[in-house]
């Protein structure tokens, strides 16, 4: 159906698709029954010595182990936390939570204290699976310090005492039925408030979303997805490992994104599909492995999260001789909106973000009168269908602020549409910050600075750079009477609190801010001041400050 229609206003009426009334367990289980000897999931350990395969035959059946021994210790409807890093356990659970009719909440391994606990108080888990250490963090003692905050945690599990766990259900036990518009993921993202929002995404939502985009991907029935996305983030956690199995395909999960080792699993495992950040892109295709390892069976690159230049599309397609795909979209839309396909021409590749999924309405709206603005024009980008969240855990007004009485996602970023459809992304009307495809939102950051004895006030922003996209700035008013303190004494005070990723490269301290009438700080003109360089930025450049 691409590029057939020709529309007379910025509005995309659901364009006619397959959507599946399935939960994920009828995905596995349909794979499992007609092609249990296919492998289903690689993990690619470092260590070639050190890796493990499942057949889909093999993967069903841990994965219910998992599911009887969760119902052990827990009821259906109850919300299972993982606050680990990539791992095939941490694969087999979410099926195993799925199966047992459970609630998954991933978090993000970098996560400390203020952050688990928050994610952890507002979601209402009941479990937390977690290693018990991971890159010299004591993570299993810091949930010790902090289970007086969490009343309704009850259980701990890590994975170093994981095949126990696994051992532990009853065998016989049956499994609940689960239905397509069940809850399957609570998956956080943030807000002006600066604190998470949970987003509660469904089976059917997540399962057809995944499914069309490996179609429009271009993948067969078996094909190969080899990924180093973070399985806690909806593109690896979703997107590329459920529309594996949507087509019955293979997913090789690695540990982390490394790009010596990802090329060597496209090798290994003939993979024909990987989702990579613009960050991790450019790596790849700098690594001096590119050249003598057989990508052969490599099919298509796709790619988003943050904004993809032309120039390294053409670069990626020169380098690898390889289709490419660009997917736009957010959480509260179980993930992808739109995307190019494989066939779109180069020019539609690289200037645009595609046309939208199918069943799914998408309208470029006046954010005034929510009516679509003329073609080509520049209004607030807003979806509907299927693949809406059911809304924010436990968030009834932030619910309705973002999805409107007539079933509107507003996205909050702005775009245009052509005539065919296709999607052009002009800039956010949030203050997101996106480095390296991470969505960093800066009022947690300004928050903790905030916390500080020196900072009166402080403003996060986007500061455009070559390889991530963005990195952080910050901007800081000192409170009256205390003197400036050094950048290496607010990087370790913020980092004491938040995750890596999260804390400035660049630092500038103004004797005042920017701000309306009404106190609000005004961060498009501090914006516009880094890019006409008239703030003084101290900058810190180490590998530590880099850290995804």
């Amino acid at each position: 159906m691409g590029g057939v229609r020709v529309l007379e206003t910025s509005y995309w009426p659901a364009e006619p698709g397959e959507v599946h009334d399935v939960t994920v367990c009828d995905t596995l289980r349909h794979a499992a029954a007609t092609v249990p000897d296919r492998v289903a999931l690689v993990d690619c350990a470092k260590d070639p010595g050190a890796r493990k395969s499942w057949t889909y035959a093999e993967f069903l059946a841990d994965a219910e182990r998992v599911a009887q021994a969760l119902l052990e210790k827990f009821e259906p409807g109850d919300r299972i936390a993982v606050w680990a890093p990539n791992s095939a356990a941490w694969i087999v659970l979410q099926q195993g939570v799925a199966l047992a009719g459970m609630v998954l909440v991933a978090l993000n391994p970098a996560y400390r204290a203020r952050e688990v606990g928050f994610v952890l108080r507002q979601s209402g888990a009941v479990g937390m699976f977690c290693p018990a250490g991971h890159r010299g963090f004591d993570m299993r003692g810091m949930l010790d310090d902090i289970r007086g905050e969490t009343p309704e945690l009850r259980e701990i599990v890590t994975f170093d005492d994981w095949d126990a766990f696994v051992a532990s259900g009853d065998p016989a036990r049956e499994l609940p039925v689960v239905r397509p518009g069940d809850v399957l993921q609570i998956q956080y993202t943030s807000g002006t408030t600066g604190f998470p929002k949970g987003a509660m995404l469904h089976h059917k939502g997540l399962v057809n979303e995944a499914r069309h985009v490996a179609e429009r991907a271009g993948m067969a029935d078996g094909g190969v997805y080899v990924n180093a996305m973070p399985m806690y983030h909806i593109g690896g956690g979703a997107v590329t490992s459920l529309g594996a199995w949507a087509k019955r395909g293979t997913f090789v999960i690695l540990p982390r994104f490394d790009p010596g080792l990802l090329l060597e699993a496209f090798e290994t495992y003939r993979g024909t599909h990987t989702l990579v950040v613009p960050t991790m892109l450019i790596a790849l295709l700098d690594h001096p492995d590119l050249v003598t390892r057989d990508l052969s069976s490599l099919r298509t690159i796709m790619s988003g999260a943050a904004a993809v230049p032309a120039a390294l599309v053409r670069k990626t397609q020169a380098a690898l001789g390889c289709q490419f795909s660009i997917l736009f979209g957010q959480t509260e839309a179980h993930g992808v909106v739109s995307q190019t396909r494989v066939t779109d021409t180069p020019e539609d590749q690289a200037e645009t973000v595609g046309q939208p999924l199918p069943q799914l309405e998408v309208k470029i709206a006046d954010p005034l009168t929510g009516v679509p603005v003329p073609l080509h024009e520049s209004g607030e980008i807003c979806c509907r269908g299927y693949q809406n969240m059911l809304g924010y855990h436990g968030m009834a007004a932030e619910t309705a602020a973002a999805i409107d009485a007539d079933g509107w996602l507003h996205m909050g970023d702005i775009g245009a549409m052509d005539e065919r459809g296709f999607l052009k992304i002009r800039g956010r009307s949030k203050d997101m910050i996106i480095r390296g495809g991470m969505n960093i939102y800066p009022a947690e950051i300004e928050g903790t600075l905030q916390e500080h004895p020196a900072i009166e006030y402080a403003a996060a922003i986007g500061v455009p750079d070559a390889t991530w996209g963005e990195q952080i700035g910050a901007v800081l008013q000192l409170r009256a009477g205390f003197e400036r303190p050094s950048v290496e004494e607010l990087t370790g005070f913020l980092r004491s609190q938040l995750a890596p990723h999260k804390t400035p490269v660049f630092w500038a301290f103004v004797d005042e801010l920017p701000a309306t009438p009404s106190g609000k700080i005004q961060k498009f003109v501090l914006r516009e001041r880094a890019e006409q360089g008239s703030l003084t930025f101290d900058v810190i450049r180490s590998t530590s400050a880099t850290t995804r």
